[in-house]
Formats: C-alpha cells, sequence, structure tokens
C-alpha cells in the first residue's frame, strides 16, 4: 500500500460535533455550536482546513461496550434519560430515533475524537480535541450534559495501550468531575488534580474520594488566586509524581459572568491557564491530551480560540509530518 506525508496540525474535529435540535438546544445555556465556531475562528486565524487536521469517526456501539455497561446504554433509548442527562425537560417526549440523531451521535463524534486525539497525543507529544471532555458521565451514569465516558476511554487507552503506570488528570472546569472520579476509585495509576467550585453541582462527596489534590473553590474567585493556586497544585504534585500522560480538562465555564460556573476568571486568566499547562507537559515531556469540556456562554468559542493561538504563538502546538497509508 502506498504511503504519503502529510503535514497536520494535532487538533481534531469534524462538523458533525455540533448539536441542532430544532432550536430546543436554545433552551440549555450551553452554546451547541461552540466546537464549530472555535474551528472557523482558527480556520481563518492559524489556516486549519478539513485537510490538515485529524478527522475521527464516531465511536461504535461495540466500543462504547469496553467502557459503558449494556444496562446504561440501553437505558439511552429512552428520550426520558436523555432528557434528564441534557437538561432540557422537553426532549422526554421525543421521539428517540430523533434525540439519537440530533443529540446522541454528535457527542458519540466528539467521544471519538477525544480518543483519536488521545492516541495523537501519546504518538506526537500532544492532541487538542476541539469537543469532549463529558467529565459528569461514568461507566454506569450520564449527567451534567455528559452521556458519554469519554474522558474514562482516554484514561483506560493510555494504561492499556502504551502500559503507562500513571496518567494525570488536570481537570480545570468549573465543576467537579464527579463521573470518571467515581470510576478510578482507589485505582493508583490515575493522579487526579480538580480546581472546582464547591458551591455548584455535584457535590459529589463519594466521587471526591478518588481525587488526589482537590482545590475547593468559593464563588467568583479571580485570576490571581486561581492562577496561584493552579501553579502551586501542578508544583507541588509533579514533585511527588511522575506522570507518563495527561488528560486535560479545559473547561471556560471559569469565565466571569458564567451563569453554571460562578467563577470570575478573565478571558487573559484563562489563556494563561492553559499556557501554564502546556508549559509543564512540555518541561517535564509528558504528552498531553486537552478537551475543552464545558463553557456557557456565547463569547467562550472566542476564548477557547485565543488561547490556541497563543500556544500555537508560543509553538506549545505545531504542525507535524506524519505518514500516512
Amino acid at each position: 500500500m502506498d504511503s504519503s506525508i502529510k503535514v497536520l496540525w494535532p487538533i481534531v474535529y469534524r462538523n458533525e460535533y455540533n448539536i441542532q435540535f430544532f432550536g430546543l438546544e436554545n433552551l440549555h445555556p450551553f452554546d451547541s455550536k461552540k466546537w464549530g465556531h472555535i474551528f472557523e475562528i482558527l480556520k481563518k486565524t492559524i489556516g486549519l482546513n478539513e485537510s490538515n487536521i485529524y478527522i475521527p469517526n464516531e465511536i461504535t456501539e461495540e466500543e462504547l461496550l469496553e467502557i459503558h455497561t449494556k444496562r446504561y446504554l440501553s437505558s439511552l433509548k429512552w428520550s426520558y434519560t436523555a432528557a434528564r442527562i441534557s437538561e432540557i425537560p422537553v426532549v422526554a417526549i421525543l421521539p428517540n430515533f430523533l434525540v439519537q440523531r440530533q443529540y446522541l451521535k454528535p457527542i458519540r463524534f466528539q467521544v471519538g475524537g477525544t480518543r483519536l486525539a488521545g492516541k495523537v497525543a501519546r504518538k506526537e507529544g500532544v492532541a487538542i480535541n476541539l469537543g469532549g471532555g463529558f467529565h459528569h458521565c461514568s461507566k454506569d451514569q450520564g449527567g451534567g450534559f455528559c452521556p458519554y465516558a469519554d474522558i474514562t476511554f482516554v484514561i483506560n487507552d493510555a494504561l492499556k495501550e502504551n502500559s503507562y503506570d500513571l496518567v494525570m488528570v488536570i481537570d480545570l472546569d468549573a465543576h467537579q468531575g464527579n463521573g470518571y472520579e467515581k470510576d478510578f476509585i482507589g485505582n493508583s495509576k490515575v493522579f487526579i488534580i480538580d480546581i472546582y467550585n464547591k458551591n455548584i453541582y455535584p457535590k459529589d462527596a463519594i466521587a471526591e474520594r478518588a481525587i488526589s489534590r482537590a482545590v475547593k473553590l468559593d464563588n467568583f474567585v479571580q485570576d490571581y488566586e486561581y492562577l496561584s493556586s493552579l501553579e502551586s497544585v501542578l508544583t507541588e504534585s509533579l514533585l511527588k509524581v511522575k506522570p507518563n500522560f495527561i488528560v486535560y480538562n479545559a473547561g471556560t465555564d471559569v469565565l466571569k459572568g458564567d451563569q453554571l460556573g460562578l467563577l470570575s476568571i478573565s478571558p487573559q486568566g484563562i489563556i494563561e491557564r492553559d499556557e501554564m499547562v502546556f508549559k509543564v507537559a512540555r518541561d517535564n515531556n509528558i504528552p498531553l491530551v486537552m478537551l475543552t469540556s464545558g463553557g456557557y456562554q456565547k463569547t467562550t468559542a472566542n476564548i477557547i480560540a485565543a488561547s490556541l493561538q497563543n500556544l500555537v504563538k508560543l509553538e506549545l502546538i505545531k504542525p507535524v509530518q506524519v505518514v500516512q497509508s
């Protein structure tokens, strides 16, 4: 079989990520086309297009059964379950084939994107899925807009496919990442850093037992306290452990004005946060995969794109030559 060399950005995306639900998506504060908006900005600014990024496939039922219980996946065939997870009550009365096509299928593409981004990161050193980060979903329960456990997938893949001794999760979404945390309670091969607002959903005390280093923030914390806490935790944690791989859940619901996150981080604070995490990974020679996770304002896509442009400027993200057959 002939092989060719392509130059690809370590970025994973496809248009099918975006959710269109006959306008019902507007009943949820989430920007259901956030991922497409990020991509459109990056097309204009750094020249991304469909031929120079990684295009994922939809995750299959067989793959989902590697993680999820059959009972849980069957429950998604009831629109009521999807309504509870998506937090849009009216979804409960819709035919399930519509729920599958308009809501769950786009998420399955994003989960496929997370798995692909994990593989790219382990091979090339860094990768970004413009979607993913469904940190409220565990093997047998969804919630908080998260119907599939993509973080559990990417952790398991790293431990299994690369025989890594330790995977570190750096979860900087405003909410506690209770889904994958429940999946890894008592697992010494997973070191979880979770910095979150203690006053908001999900307040999951059982899942908290899996967190190696928790920073519980109060409402309306600003840049200095937030970034100082992050720097301190990263320094202390990397003195204590030497991970083989980092999963970075880079939620932007920490942004000032986010009605669900209730923190007060500036756009520049988010850019500095992402830069700090990427520099730590690079300086310690640890492969990193980034997932975009939560972020519930219309300005979120602009800020994520600005942060990625900053990482490109600093050469923390750069295109690489890839042999494709």
